[in-house]
């Protein structure tokens, strides 16, 4: 059974930091964050190959770093700069040979 775990998330002011976890997250997977924010599409955030590659949306470059802890199974997202457009429910996606498994989500909230 895959199951990827979220955590990390919270309340923080505009500015202010968060790292999100993705437990389960084996080396055999590639991975990616998504978010959604209320009324909005799910968008992809970042995501890491199993080489260790790393893409970001436009978004968040510069701001959010994906790495990922194979000895642990997790893989993170550290937010910098955090604004109040990155509040939204992230979530973190498993993928290997087609087949996907997400994660339940974690709620960042960035107040103004």
């Amino acid at each position: 059974q895959v199951q990827p775990v979220e955590s990390g998330g919270g309340l923080v002011q505009a500015g202010g930091s968060l790292r999100l976890s993705c437990s389960g997250s084996r080396s055999i997977f590639n991975v990616g964050w998504y978010r959604q924010a209320p009324g909005k599409q799910r968008e992809s955030v970042a995501s890491i190959t199993t080489d260790g590659s790393t893409n970001y949306a436009v978004s968040v470059k510069g701001r959010f770093t994906i790495s990922r802890d194979n000895a642990k199974n997790t893989v993170y997202l550290q937010m910098n700069s955090l604004k109040p457009e990155d509040t939204a429910v992230y979530y973190c996606r498993l993928s290997r040979l087609g087949v996907a498994y997400w994660g339940q989500g974690t709620q960042v909230t960035v107040s103004s």
